[in-house]
């Protein structure tokens, strides 16, 4: 999500690399070229409005590989998704309501927060107890369904997108260009399309797999705004099993 705002930062460093800027005047009416340049790219962002529960367009999945989460940021947390024997792969980051551009979150709801027991049952397939609860909170309440609702849909939603067997044989960290995980999704899943799913990368790892689904949970193009391809030609993809957190 912010690809736009990503782009601001993007070009910033971009335009301060490359180009050579004037002393005096020049430098600074070159510098308020500049900062016009940044707002109007600001502008196109999506809105981030908190949003009416059930108002909205389509879903996206947000699949997590989780040992590149947690050698990035997980173990460091003591996240108990990122445990020694935990065994996680893909994880369900959540389910997650959409506009055709931009996306609604913390909408107001009638529903009561999820239960002890509705967190627990979601753990095998999201990874923690705080990752349940913050998905529903941040996500959930903007669906319109009920906490119980909302977590069977996301449960159908993940049976819906078959997850490349060869990546979860992987036993030894590689780099690889990041189209490769988008290739294999569309391997083990004839109806999805490429403009379908998405890949990202954070600190030069694969990060998530996002794919869009209709309200009935049919496979669909995503809007402009989720997809943000990775490009990398050596993303960092480590494999099932190598935490170390709590041996």
């Amino acid at each position: 999500m912010g690809r736009a705002v990503a782009a601001q930062f993007s070009l910033s460093g971009n335009f301060e690399r490359y180009i050579v800027i004037p002393r005096g005047r020049e430098k600074i009416k070159m510098r308020r070229i500049l900062l016009a340049c940044l707002a109007l790219l600001s502008l196109s962002a999506p809105a981030r409005a908190g949003g009416t529960a059930g108002d909205f367009d389509y879903y996206v999945l947000s699949l997590s590989w989780s040992p590149n989460w947690c050698a990035h940021e997980g173990e460091a947390k003591g996240d108990p998704q990122c445990a020694a024997g935990a065994g996680y792969g893909w994880v369900l980051h959540g389910l997650w309501p959409q506009y055709d551009y931009g996306w609604p979150d913390y909408c107001p709801t009638e529903f009561a927060g999820p239960t002890a027991p509705e967190v627990g049952a979601m753990i095998d397939i999201m990874g923690s107890a705080s990752s349940v609860r913050h998905q529903w909170r941040k996500h959930g309440v903007c669906s319109g369904l009920a906490p119980s609702d909302f977590f069977a849909l996301s449960r159908a939603a993940l049976l819906k997108v078959a997850q490349p067997p060869l990546l979860e044989a992987l036993r030894s960290s590689v780099t690889l260009p990041a189209h490769l995980i988008e290739d294999a999704f569309l391997a083990v899943n004839p109806e999805l399309a490429p403009d379908g799913i998405t890949i990202t990368c954070k600190a030069g790892a694969i990060q998530e797999a996002r794919i869009c689904l209709t309200r009935d949970m049919i496979l669909r193009a995503c809007g402009e705004d989720v997809v943000r391809d990775c490009d990398s030609q050596s993303a960092i993809f480590h494999p099932k099993g190598e935490s170390t957190l709590g041996q």
